[in-house]
């Protein structure tokens, strides 16, 4: 499958210009990015999986996205999901969601389960009530600098992202380059982190009815590994996979197996 050679596109929902691309046959799985992050850096994640449809987009504020007028919520980031899939005529999707989309795609499978096949979390938390990540990547966290600057980033990915970031940082040297080409505006950065400050899913992931699989590194500074054992907990339908050696970025930076693993569970129904 050609994720880079296949030419993203855009759809005003609620308002918003907001790009997305497809790519493939098959099942169709729908990618949500991390905090800042575009869709274009989800292809090391694609070329790692079978044949499947791919559908991704940027979120408001990120990548190609225009930015909304008011800082949305959770919620209301869960209700522009349900509006793309049915302007894209899907029904019901398989989701993975990555760190901040991660979050989003809880939110999703929470209010609108019947459109959520199968579930994939990686490197996320359960929202408000999760066990923090370590001071200094929440705080390098809050600032969008590292999609801005090559320096910034070459200096802060060892500590913020950890796993191969660290021990290999030419793995993420394609990332950084599509970072700097799409960089999110920063109202859009800040109103993402401010959309994270209104979900918790401590008392509503119960409610989750599609099967899940819960990936995690332990070797990321930015979520701790007790998060994922407390989703795996609250999940009724959920398992846990530890990625030994795996940073934040293990979905992005050429980690081995994590397409396989992710296309095992997902099959093709």
């Amino acid at each position: 499958m050609s994720w880079s050679a296949t030419e993203a596109f855009f759809l005003e929902i609620s308002g918003i210009r907001i790009r997305i691309r497809i790519a493939g046959s098959g099942p169709p799985l729908l990618l949500v990015m991390g905090i800042g992050a575009n869709l274009d850096m989800w292809e090391p994640l694609v070329s790692q999986l079978g044949e499947r449809q791919i559908v991704a987009f940027d979120a408001p504020g990120a990548g190609g996205s225009g930015n909304a007028r008011f800082p949305m919520t959770m919620g209301q980031h869960a209700t522009l999901v349900g509006k793309l899939l049915d302007r894209l005529g899907y029904p019901k999707v398989d989701m993975l969601g990555l760190s901040w989309g991660g979050l989003l795609a809880q939110k999703v499978a929470i209010t609108a389960p019947e459109r959520v096949r199968r579930l994939v979390l990686a490197a996320t938390l359960p929202g408000l009530g999760a066990v923090l990540a370590r001071p200094t990547a929440m705080w390098t966290m809050m600032s969008p600098r590292r999609y801005y600057s090559r320096a910034n980033f070459e200096r802060v990915a060892p500590m913020l992202y950890g796993g191969r970031a660290r021990t290999h940082p030419e793995s993420v040297m394609g990332d950084l380059q599509l970072r700097l080409a799409r960089p999110p505006s920063p109202g859009g950065y800040l109103a993402q982190i401010a959309a994270t400050w209104t979900y918790s899913g401590l008392t509503t992931l119960h409610r989750v009815t599609a099967p899940t699989l819960v990936l995690t590194g332990d070797d990321d500074p930015m979520v701790h590994l007790a998060n994922a054992r407390i989703i795996g907990r609250l999940v009724p339908n959920a398992e846990v996979h530890v990625v030994e050696g795996g940073g934040h970025l293990f979905l992005l930076d050429g980690t081995p197996g994590i397409g396989p693993r992710i296309d095992a569970f997902l099959g093709l129904d």
